[in-house]
């Protein structure tokens, strides 16, 4: 009986201690509390500043209360205790400055937790680099506040800028072309801007327009600029602003009917995040709609902690009724978690400041903020948290979260359905499973279905043509020839166009035709009041840029510089810019066309190889052949003769060459040569057309022959090629300009000398209907300079020149673009002539082959023939003195050689002759007397008389002679002669 009000009293106090720290704990009162072991706790100061009264805020607040009580719970032994010192920024830049400078002077608070908005964090991270207080914000994601490289700053958050490779992936994904991004006009929105449109332009997606929205902005400005953006053809939006004012801008959206079909729009994280807070009305303006935000993988820690944390926000804020736990919540909890560990790691020997004393009633209240000592090893703490909280793997680096996992959510009736994740290392992925795969690589699409505004799955094209019944404004030049390409006709009383036509009218409308969608066009006059040209064709492609046409048809030429400012179609003509010159009659000026067919070595290695095989021929038939014997003019006629006659006909003579080694063959193959050469000759009858050529030759060959001479070119009025001109360094008197055919084949006809021109530059097209005209009187010269050809215009990054290139396509594979060139072009009858064609003169190294063959058949028959010969006579070689002169040698051999081969077959058939009768050549030089009396005489060819010359004495023994020929030891009986020339 007397223990029960002792166990009552205890009771009692133990429930009023839990109720009065929870009433600390919650209002940032200070309070002191013990461990289970009885020590006492030191509590440490730490500032919060948020908007209280916003959803950020109390959510923030929330989470940040339950994670203290949490971490104690947890670590009971520490010795420190977090105690919060709450003020409200009251959502101004302002307010959340003041109350920074209140904590840090008058409170002296070791850290700050905040602000929310990056706005306000701006300027109170600057306070705490100079007192040197950590600044710990979970919610300010401008990229801008990494660029302060304050040390004192951490952002437990990620970067908003982690977030624009994520968006700049979808557009990629579904192959839209322009994008708009609409953006609060505050550091909040403008810093993510540069960001977004440099990862979008790395991909190629043009961002024509920035739509800026200031925060205070009304509906009817709202109404305005939406009207805008509707009157652009870009229907892909990217919104990226507070909750309060994006929701505005997507219910005008909604309202003027942009939330229609063909409309996409995209939130960014901060949106994405935050859209379930607003009020339930404006939820319906978000059907269909994308968003981005950070990924937080399920885990059941986290879904106790929500539970927990909904009764208690519920209990806390009973008149906020559509708050849900998210990314910033979490974050809010892992900060404090994380600065309690590092307040507790750092110690608390230094928890002072250092006061600066400033005298003078002007010191404010910044001047007279202190510098904590504790700061420093407090921020190096901060800096080794390493932990896996409920919002994933939390640590610093570079005083800021990494980049993590997104996920692609698409909003569908009061929620979100999610379609995809990104990762930084797979990019856009439908399955997170999937992430550690080639994803990047896969042909498969990389996000769920996905429900567009108005309610379709239908993937919008990303553009459309701005308002029904507004029509392309379609640029066309104005010209006074070649009109075949374009004709603009005039009403002489109003002065406006009153028929505009033309091959590239005719085929631009024949494009249109095939583009799978209607596109209204007209077409508009580039031209002055009077209905003259308004200007060059670069001028006119220039409207297109400054966004006076939508587009431009006719002869544009595609070129570089054009193509900086607008973007050309495929071409629809061919490409090319050519020197147009006249022609001169040349018949009577080339005695000598007729070698033309052949190069200069040619004929003369081909003429040495004629006397060549003609002098091979004398000496394997001259002792065998009667019509190779004679005097020598006849042989030396008879050689050549039969050398050149095969030009014409086969040879008359009949070959007679050693059989036993086929020297027939041999020559044969030298022969092939001659043959061969003379085939070729016969077969190019094409010297005839080279002839009637020839009668024809261009007045100028080479375009530097006209800068040599000074000489003046022509071009066509309004062109890019006296760009060309320029830029090849003529001079600007030098260049004449024309506007029609006639025009041209005037200044030809005065000539450079008389004020005209003595050549042209212009494009292909043009100067095959000049020369239609003008038949055989011109022509071109090479070099040609490449040009894409003709091709229309559009604004920079237009969808429809992708589209109206494909249609280009179908037209020209197609015969609809013949009949529209026949229509115009019909009467280009001119046939092709191009005097710059490779020469057809054929030149040595087409027939070297040939030459080594022939070359090596006649020297291997010439060294056989001299084998053999040598061979029969080596009874006469070794019966020579040993002193004899090589020159008695060759005297004495070439005399036999010219002596006639009684042995071969001719001489046989045609002199027959007693059986034993054996005088020859073979025996003369023989030792002894001869007994055979029945050898006639041998017959002469050119005459009967006796040169003593031409015999050589055999004497006797002792004797001496004038020529000795033979060694003494010789024995003879007699004295025998043989006549080496002509026979007796």
């Amino acid at each position: 009986m007397k223990g029960s009000p002792t166990i009552r009293i205890n009771f009692n106090s133990f429930i009023t201690v839990c109720l009065f720290l929870n009433v600390c704990l919650s209002e940032g009162v200070a309070a002191q509390s013990q461990n289970t072991t009885g020590d006492a706790t030191i509590p440490v100061k730490v500032g919060v500043v948020l908007d209280m009264d916003s959803v950020v805020g109390k959510i923030g607040m929330s989470c940040m209360n339950m994670a203290l009580l949490d971490f104690y719970a947890n670590h009971s032994h520490y010795k420190t205790r977090l105690v919060f010192n709450t003020k409200d920024s009251m959502d101004d830049v302002v307010a959340a400055a003041s109350a920074a400078v209140e904590l840090i002077r008058n409170v002296e608070v070791q850290a700050i937790i905040g602000p929310r908005s990056s706005m306000q964090a701006n300027f109170v991270i600057s306070l705490g680099n100079k007192s040197q207080v950590p600044i710990i914000s979970f919610s300010a994601t401008s990229p801008s506040l990494t660029s302060l490289k304050s040390p004192y700053f951490f952002r437990a958050a990620q970067s908003g800028s982690f977030q624009v490779n994520a968006i700049s992936d979808i557009v990629k994904e579904f192959g839209w072309r322009e994008v708009v991004p609409i953006y609060v006009d505050n550091l909040f929105g403008e810093t993510l801007i540069p960001y977004l449109t440099a990862a979008l332009q790395e991909i190629n997606i043009r961002v024509p327009y920035l739509s800026v929205i200031p925060e205070s902005a009304d509906d009817d400005l709202i109404a305005k600029e939406l009207y805008k953006l509707m009157n652009n053809q870009t229907r892909v939006f990217i919104v990226h602003a507070t909750m309060t004012l994006g929701s505005r801008i997507l219910v005008k959206a909604e309202e003027i009917g942009m939330m229609s079909e063909g409309y996409v729009w995209i939130m960014t994280d901060s949106m994405t995040t935050l859209w379930r807070s607003i009020d339930s009305s404006a939820i319906n303006a978000l059907q269909g709609i994308l968003g981005v935000k950070s990924y937080v993988p399920k885990s059941k820690e986290r879904e106790n902690f929500t539970v927990r944390w909904k009764r208690k926000f519920q209990r806390d804020n009973p008149n906020v009724n559509n708050a849900e736990m998210n990314i910033i919540g979490l974050w809010a909890y892992d900060a404090t978690f994380a600065l309690a560990m590092a307040v507790e790691n750092a110690g608390t020997a230094n928890l002072r400041f250092n006061r600066t004393n400033i005298s003078g009633s002007g010191a404010t209240d910044i001047e007279t903020l202190g510098v904590s000592q504790n700061g420093p090893r407090l921020i190096k703490e901060l800096s080794k948290i390493n932990f896996t909280g409920l919002s994933g793997d939390f640590h610093f680096v570079n005083g800021q979260l990494e980049s993590s996992v997104f996920q692609i959510v698409n909003v569908n009736g009061n929620g979100e359905r999610r379609v995809g994740f990104w990762t930084p290392q797979s990019g856009l992925v439908k399955d997170w499973k999937s992430t550690n795969t080639s994803a990047k690589s896969s042909s498969k699409p990389k996000l769920g279905p996905i429900i567009w505004p108005g309610d379709t799955n239908s993937v919008p094209k990303g553009w459309k043509i701005p308002v029904e019944g507004k029509k392309l404004k379609i640029g066309v030049p104005v010209k006074d020839g070649f009109t075949e390409f374009v004709k603009v006709t005039w009403d002489s009383n109003s002065k406006k166009a009153k028929s505009i036509g033309g091959y590239c009218i005719d085929v631009f409308d024949a494009v249109m035709r095939r583009v799978p969608y209607p596109v209204p066009y007209e077409y508009v006059p580039f031209a002055t009041p009077e209905g003259n040209a308004a200007g060059s064709y670069n001028d006119l492609v220039d409207q297109v840029f400054y966004g006076i046409y939508d587009g431009v048809v006719g002869d544009i030429t595609i070129v570089a510089n054009r193509s900086l400012y607008v973007d050309f179609t495929l071409p629809y003509t061919e490409s090319g810019v050519s020197m147009l010159v006249p022609v001169r009659d040349n018949k009577k000026k080339n005695a000598w066309v007729f070698l033309q067919p052949l190069t200069s070595d040619l004929w003369v290695t081909s003429g040495c190889f004629f006397v060549f095989i003609g002098f091979v021929v004398w000496v394997l038939e001259h002792r065998i052949n009667e019509d190779f014997r004679g005097p020598p003019a006849h042989q030396v006629g008879t050689s050549f003769w039969f050398s050149f006659s095969t030009m014409v006909f086969a040879h008359r003579n009949n070959l007679t060459l050693l059989s036993p080694f086929q020297f027939t063959n041999m020559l044969a193959a030298g022969n092939l040569f001659v043959l061969e050469l003379n085939n070729f000759l016969q077969g190019r009858k094409c010297l005839t057309s080279l002839l009637t050529v020839e009668q024809l030759q261009p007045t100028v060959t080479d375009i530097n022959q006209l800068l040599k001479r000074r000489e003046s070119v022509g071009f066509l009025s309004a062109s890019f090629v006296k760009d060309m001109l320029l830029g090849m360094k003529f001079d600007e008197s030098h260049i004449k300009k024309y506007r029609t055919l006639e025009e041209l084949h005037d200044l030809f006809t005065e000539g450079s000398a008389n004020g005209g021109i003595s050549a042209a530059l212009d494009e292909i097209p043009y100067i095959r209907l000049f020369l239609s005209k003008y038949c055989g009187k011109y022509t071109t010269v090479k070099p040609t300079f490449k040009t894409d050809g003709f091709g229309f215009v559009f604004p920079k990054g237009s969808p429809l020149a992708a589209d109206v290139s494909r249609a280009i396509l179908n037209v020209t594979q197609g015969d609809e673009m013949q009949k529209i060139h026949n229509k115009w072009f019909n009467n280009v009858t001119c046939p092709d002539f191009d005097p710059t064609v490779s020469s057809n003169s054929l030149g040595l190294e087409s027939f070297w082959g040939l030459f080594l063959i022939a070359g090596v058949a006649s020297i291997s028959a010439l060294i056989i023939f001299a084998a053999m010969f040598l061979y029969e006579q080596k009874h006469v070689l070794f019966q020579f003195y040993p002193e004899n002169s090589v020159w008695r040698k060759v005297r004495t051999m070439s005399r036999i050689f010219d002596q006639k081969d009684l042995s071969s077959h001719t001489f046989k058939k045609t002199e027959p002759r007693d059986a034993s009768c054996h005088c020859s050549v073979h025996s003369i030089g023989a030792y002894g007397s001869s007994t055979n009396t029945n050898c006639p005489p041998s017959p002469s060819v050119g005459s009967n008389q006796v040169d003593p010359s031409d015999f050589v004495f055999l004497v006797e023994q002792g004797s001496v002679t004038d020529s000795p020929a033979i060694p003494p030891s010789a024995e003879r009986s007699s004295i025998e002669f043989a006549d080496y020339s002509h026979g007796q």
